[in-house]
């Protein structure tokens, strides 16, 4: 089973996104906010992929994936935002990939599909 960790600002999309991805089979770690050490959630769930709420100019998420790729740089994380420039930005602060939000669930998991990496 495909371990996720899903950080969203919103209780009510964290809790149909974790939804949706529980039907489709994964382990979701869900957290609310930015107020987690998210290194040590790492170590502990052992995620395939990160998915991070990217807010207005993203400043706290931009510093979670900084810190992320530092010590894990062969694990995806993915930008999901509401902002029109999310496709844009995402490359620029070392995201690999996004979601602009609203997005379809067929897309979501898509796109976190894309970063699971399967052994050979």
């Amino acid at each position: 089973m495909e371990t996720l960790i899903v950080q969203e600002t919103d209780q009510d999309i964290l809790e149909i996104v974790c939804i949706a991805l529980e039907i489709e089979g994964f382990k979701v770690c869900a957290v609310l906010g930015y107020d987690t050490d998210f290194i040590a959630l790492i170590e502990k769930e052992v995620p395939h992929v990160v998915m991070l709420d990217y807010r207005l100019e993203g400043a706290e998420c931009i510093a979670i994936c900084r810190e992320i790729k530092a010590r894990y740089p062969q694990l995806p994380v993915i930008a999901a935002s509401c902002n029109n420039n999310i496709h844009i930005l995402y490359q620029e602060h070392g995201f690999d990939d996004n979601l602009c939000k609203p997005f379809d669930i067929d897309l979501l998991y898509r796109v976190l599909r894309k970063h699971i990496h399967k052994p050979d």
